[in-house]
């Protein structure tokens, strides 16, 4: 490449380029130059920054200056030129750099940069020309950039040097700026004084005002007051003193005094300085700064007061960190009483609701000595004015009642007590016989240990309140089953140290649960609730009484003479025989009572409540109501669970057997069906009766399973005898509970057990008094059975209560005449009247009739005389297991058999 001028004129250029103009545009107009001069494309001039990369002062790119901008040094060709020498890439630059984007930008094949310096050497920047095409640059051009870069970086060094500079005169008025600050805003007063008797003051802050009250010229030269005269007598001689002394050691002094305000308010000052030395060696003046530390010395105070009482309360749990605590805060405060009062709010009252809204005291103390406690209204007492304003004093003419005095208090400073929600539990108050100033000690000492008073007394309080929810019932309101077991091991163990004896009476209310469910379960807690308070008031001092559960009471009852548990029965009985009223209605109630005594019934609390218990169990099934305990109800009980444990292994073992009675037609002696009995044949107990097994299954929830077992059983023998080629004449009669009857999907739940046998080949056997518990439904089920081809007789009829419209929806194949009747026919002419009736009305609704527990041939010709169809009993034959009813009845059974 050429250089566009000679030497001389090229420089002359140059020179005349940078002269123009001013220094805010020096180089736009050396990037110009050079790009004319050298003829390049491109020629940057940039500054190091501290971040890594590099920042352009001027950019010309293709005949127009561009905008500055900022590149990363990292990966670029000036990367290697910055406090270095000159770098050269005379073509293929970007080949060299493939990641510079400046490069890839400008479209540059060629790059020359010179490193800028400083006028003491520092690296400052990096002055580049670039071509799009090969440069080789000829020594004038060399010449031309060095002198350039020598140019432009003696004006980046000034341009720095200038900023530096300008920032060094931002400091100082900056620093002038916070001295001014310090000596007329900050708070407290700077002050230069002579070192006399007066402390008269040369010079003062602005803050003068606000730390005495009065302006700067009032102070200065002593014109209307000296300083001194602001210092409390008491510390004037013990101030001169030590900055006297300090001045002689020439070392600053630090001081605490206390100085009158114009206001006439005592505050405490905190003052720093020195003495100024002149050339002599004398004390010229004394400068310094004082500031008010009030607040802070009677935080202190109240730290001090705090930390006090801290250490001397020892417990940190119940009453006695109450007494320490108001005891110690009243000598603390210089008080002459005080006390701490929980507040008592009736149920359904808002906490400052002064309406029969009570304190009660925890501790309080006057004269040193502690108060006995008691409880007293707020109306008229100044306590009223604490809850309401959370903090209240009054010091002077009071007329306030010391707590246990009948003298006077003349003031008082009270804080209320809130709980973590904000809500009052109580207050603490400290009482003066003398008339008080302001007193910030005391209100601040007060409010800081509240919290901790605050915190134990809501404790105090939730525990109280757990302790009611653990052990009292929240109906009644009487203790809990847990609070009740308790007390029944704390009595016995009373009536086990000595001769005494303990009684329990178990109460449980009969058909409690239909209030519920008739009147609903607000009235039914309403009910138990006066039940409750009635037995309360009917109790003798020493009897406790419980509620267990929902509708059971316990009572306990020490026996001091033999008819004590007798005269409690008695009184329990008269309170619950008369009339419940709630609101319109009347209720009758009628209780199971269930009677235990220690020793005589029982060892142990458990075994006492366990007797009372069974006893219970046993009244509920008397009429009377009262049962006590006899031993024989521990063995029927124990009796009766062994029973249920051996009937479920029975049952899931299929040890269980069905026995079958033959049913025949009275007409013709002819077989005509069976009903299936099930037996129970135990390893160790032999045969247990079904009159004592299946009402156990009832009870016990077993009646379910028992009854399928006895379906698919029944089932699975019909399919058998079918097999063997001897078909049961007419249909095999099985037994449906009550439990299995209220199934609305009975019928297909049958189908499922018994699908091996057609249903035609089954009759069901529901009792009169199951099928009436709910009418409505038993007619709904019974039509669907009918429809799925079952067969249906009411079992036992007689013996309970049926509608004759009833009867008649239920559409039932057969009425079972109870066998009581059956067995009294012939000798009673009642009973005989009945059969009659039964088999009447049975013909008039086209039913059969079968009669039970025909055990002669007098009873069957008599039954077949009045019209009765079929008739099953001893007189016929006993119930046979399979295999035997098949020997016995099999000609009969052959007969029924279909023929090849």
């Amino acid at each position: 490449m050429q250089v566009r001028s000679s030497a001389e004129e090229a420089f002359r250029q140059l020179a005349e380029g940078l002269s123009r103009g001013d220094a805010d545009d020096f180089f736009d107009r050396l990037v110009a130059r050079l790009a004319s001069l050298l003829d390049v494309d491109h020629v940057l001039i940039a500054q190091l920054g501290g971040d890594g990369q590099a920042h352009t002062l001027a950019v010309w790119s293709r005949g127009t200056h561009r905008a500055n901008l900022a590149y990363p040094l990292a990966g670029t060709p000036c990367e290697t030129v910055v406090g270095q020498a000159p770098c050269e890439y005379p073509r293929e630059v970007q080949a060299h750099f493939p990641d510079d984007a400046l490069l890839q930008r400008l479209a540059a094949d060629s790059y020359l940069g010179l490193p800028l310096f400083a006028v003491d050497g520092t690296p400052l920047g990096v002055l580049a020309v670039l071509r799009d095409r090969p440069m080789e640059m000829p020594r004038l051009g060399w010449e031309i950039l060095r002198i350039a870069a020598a140019q432009a970086g003696a004006e980046l060094g000034r341009r720095e040097a200038q900023s530096a500079l300008q920032a060094s005169e931002g400091q100082v008025r900056e620093s002038e700026r916070r001295l001014d600050t310090l000596l007329n805003h900050l708070p407290g007063m700077a002050y230069r004084c002579l070192n006399d008797r007066d402390w008269t003051m040369t010079v003062v802050s602005q803050g003068v005002e606000a730390l005495t009250g009065y302006p700067a010229e009032a102070l200065i030269e002593n014109r209307q007051i000296s300083f001194a005269e602001l210092i409390h007598p008491d510390d004037r001689e013990r101030l001169f003193a030590e900055v006297q002394a300090a001045a002689d050691r020439r070392q600053p002094f630090q001081v605490t005094y206390r100085l009158r305000h114009a206001n006439g308010a005592l505050r405490w000052m905190w003052e720093q300085g020195q003495a100024v030395i002149d050339d002599t060696g004398e004390v010229a003046c004394l400068e310094g700064f004082i500031t008010d530390i009030t607040e802070q010395h009677e935080a202190q105070r109240v730290r001090d007061a705090v930390t006090r009482v801290a250490s001397t309360i020892t417990t940190r749990l119940g009453d006695g960190y109450f007494h320490q605590l108001i005891h110690t805060l009243v000598e603390v405060l210089e008080a002459d009483a005080g006390f701490i009062a929980l507040l008592d709010t009736p149920p359904g009252r808002a906490p400052l609701d002064r309406r029969a809204t009570t304190l009660s005291m925890i501790s309080a103390i006057a004269d040193g000595e502690p108060l006995e406690i008691g409880s007293f209204s707020l109306t008229g007492s100044p306590c009223q004015r604490i809850l309401d304003e959370q903090e209240a004093m009054v010091l002077a003419n009071a007329q306030a009642r010391l707590p246990g005095s009948q003298q006077r208090a003349q003031a008082w400073i009270g804080r209320r007590l809130d709980n973590t929600r904000g809500e009052p539990i109580g207050l603490i108050t400290v009482f003066y016989r003398r008339p008080l100033g302001a007193n910030l000690f005391a209100t601040s000492v007060l409010r800081i240990l509240s919290t901790g008073a605050a915190a134990e007394l809501e404790r105090r309080r939730d525990h109280r309140r757990m302790h009611q929810l653990a052990y009292t019932d929240g109906t009644t309101g009487l203790p809990n089953r847990i609070r009740f077991m308790e007390e029944l091991t704390r009595l016995h163990e009373a009536a086990a140290q000595g001769p005494g004896r303990l009684g329990l009476l178990l109460l449980d209310i009969r058909r409690f649960k239909e209030v519920n469910d008739t009147h609903g379960h607000q009235v039914g807690d309403q009910l138990l609730a006066t039940l409750a308070g009635r037995l309360q008031r009917t109790l003798f001092r020493h009897e406790s009484l419980a509620r267990l559960s929902g509708d059971e009471f316990a009572l306990l009852v020490p026996e001091t003479c033999d008819t004590a548990l007798d005269d409690s029965l008695a009184r329990v009985r008269e309170a619950i025989a008369r009339p419940v009223r709630l609101g319109h209605r009347n209720f009758n109630l009628e209780v199971s009572i269930g009677m235990a005594r220690y020793p005589r019934d029982a060892a142990s609390a458990d075994e006492l409540f366990k007797s009372a218990s069974i006893a219970l169990y046993h009244a509920k099934q008397q009429d009377s109501g009262i049962c006590p305990f006899d031993a024989s109800m521990t063995r029927n009980l124990r009796r009766r669970q062994q029973m249920t444990e051996r009937l479920i292994a029975a049952l899931s073992e299929d040890r269980l057997a069905l026995h079958f009675q033959p049913q025949i037609d009275l007409q013709n002696g002819q077989l005509v069906g069976a009903e299936a009995l099930c037996r129970w044949h135990d390893p160790e107990w032999g045969w247990v009766s079904p009159g004592e097994f299946i009402p156990l299954a009832e009870e016990r929830g077993l009646i379910r399973p028992l009854g399928d077992w006895v379906l698919q059983a029944a089932a699975r023998q019909l399919a058998t005898w079918r097999k063997a080629g001897t078909p049961l004449p007419g249909r095999l009669s099985i037994n449906v509970s009550a439990q299995q009857f209220t199934d609305p999907q009975l019928a297909s739940h049958i189908a499922s057990l018994a699908r091996d046998v057609p249903p035609s080949a089954i009759a069901l056997e529901l009792t009169e008094s199951d099928f009436m518990r709910d009418p409505e439904q038993a007619v709904g089920i019974t039509r669907a059975l009918r429809e799925a081809g079952y067969a249906l007789a009411i079992d036992d009829f007689g013996t309970g209560y049926s509608s004759l419209s009833y009867l008649r929806r239920f559409a039932a194949d057969a009425l079972k005449i109870d066998i009581s009747f059956v067995r009294d026919m012939l000798d009673s002419h009642h009973a005989r009247t009945i059969v009659e009736t039964i088999i009447a009305m049975a013909q008039a609704l086209g039913m059969e009739t079968v009669a039970e527990g025909v055990e002669s041939r007098e009873q069957a010709l008599a039954l077949a005389d009045m019209g009765c169809h079929h008739a099953q009993g001893f007189h016929f034959d006993r119930p046979l297991p399979a295999d035997a009813f098949a020997a016995a009845w099999g000609h009969a059974m052959q007969q029924t058999a279909p023929r090849a």
